[in-house]
C-alpha cells in the first residue's frame, strides 16, 4: 500500500467471516469497509466525505458502530452492517470520542473521550433508556483501548499512569480496584472468547503477547505474560490486529515485507486482500 492508503482499526465479525476496517483510500477518503475472508472481496459501508473510523460490531453482527467527525467533532454513530439503512448519530457535542468496543449483551458502547484537562478518559454509552453517558475512568493520565470482557463484568484498557503504557483490568461498572496485566509495556488488549486470556501488543509494536487471566467476583489473577510471535505493525495504527474467539487465529495489519515468525495459525498482511 502506498503512503496515501491507510488502515486504522480492525474488527472480526462475531461469526468470524468478515472484518470491519477503517480504511483510507487513494483519494484520502476515510470510510468503514467490510472485508470478506473467504471471497477476499470488500464492500464500502460508509460514504460520508468526512472521516469514518474505529468500527465495532454489534454482538449479533447486524450493526456496526463507529466514530465520525462529520458533525465537526468525533461522535458515535451506528449503521446496519448490510448497508441498507442510514447512519444513526448516538452522541452529540462535547469532546471528541473514539469508539473502542460494544458489550456482548448489546447494552453498552465503550469509548475514550479526549478532555482538555484530563486527557483520554473512558466512558460508556448505554444503548437503552435515556442514553446518558457514564464515566468509567477519569484521571490525570491517559486511558485508552478499552475492551469489555466476554461476560461484560470487566474491562481491559491501556493507561500511562506508571510513566509508560501498560495494560490493566478493572471491574465494570467501576468498583475501585485495578490489576496490571503487562509487565514491560503494552497496549491494545483483546480478550479471548472465554475470558481466560488477554492478548496485547508491546509498546514497540514488535511482539504480540498473551497472559492467562482469572477473574473472581472481586479480584483478578494474571499469569506472567509471554510472547506469541513477532509483529511488524505501524506505530501509529490503532488496533492493527484482532483475534478469533478461540484465540488461535489472528488477523494482523503488518508492514509489507515484515519477517515475523508465527507459531500459531496466523493470518498476516490481510490488507493485501483489499487490492484484489
Amino acid at each position: 500500500a502506498g503512503s496515501e492508503v491507510g488502515y486504522n482499526s480492525l474488527r472480526i465479525s462475531p461469526d468470524g467471516k468478515r472484518a470491519a476496517i477503517g480504511h483510507r483510500d487513494q483519494t484520502g477518503q476515510d470510510d468503514i469497509w467490510l472485508l470478506e475472508f473467504e471471497r477476499g472481496g470488500m464492500t464500502r459501508l460508509t460514504f460520508d466525505p468526512k472521516r469514518d473510523t474505529w468500527p465495532v460490531w454489534s454482538p449479533d453482527g447486524r450493526q456496526i458502530a463507529f466514530s465520525s467527525d462529520r458533525s465537526g467533532s468525533y461522535q458515535l454513530y451506528r449503521k446496519d452492517s448490510g448497508g441498507a439503512a442510514q447512519e444513526e448519530q448516538l452522541t452529540r457535542g462535547g469532546n471528541p470520542k473514539s469508539l473502542t468496543d460494544w458489550s456482548h449483551d448489546g447494552r453498552y458502547l465503550l469509548y475514550q473521550e479526549r478532555d482538555p484537562k484530563t486527557g483520554d478518559d473512558l466512558w460508556a454509552l448505554p444503548l437503552e433508556g435515556g442514553r446518558k453517558p457514564m464515566a468509567v475512568l477519569q484521571t490525570p493520565f491517559n486511558e485508552s483501548d478499552a475492551q469489555f470482557s466476554p461476560d461484560g463484568k470487566w474491562i481491559a484498557y491501556t493507561s500511562n499512569e506508571s510513566g509508560g503504557n501498560e495494560v490493566y483490568v478493572q471491574a465494570f461498572p467501576p468498583a475501585g480496584g485495578k490489576w496490571q496485566v503487562s509487565n514491560q509495556g503494552g497496549r491494545a488488549p483483546r480478550w479471548r472468547g472465554d475470558g481466560k486470556e488477554l492478548f496485547y501488543l508491546t509498546n514497540d509494536n514488535r511482539k504480540l503477547m498473551a497472559a492467562g487471566i482469572r477473574t473472581a467476583p472481586e479480584s483478578v489473577g494474571t499469569d506472567t505474560p509471554h510472547a506469541l510471535f513477532t509483529t511488524f505493525v505501524l506505530d501509529e495504527t490503532r488496533y492493527p490486529y484482532d483475534v478469533t474467539p478461540d484465540g488461535q487465529r489472528f488477523v494482523i495489519d503488518e508492514i509489507s515485507g515484515g519477517q515475523g515468525s508465527a507459531p500459531l495459525t496466523v493470518v498476516i498482511n490481510w490488507h493485501a486482500e483489499l487490492k484484489r
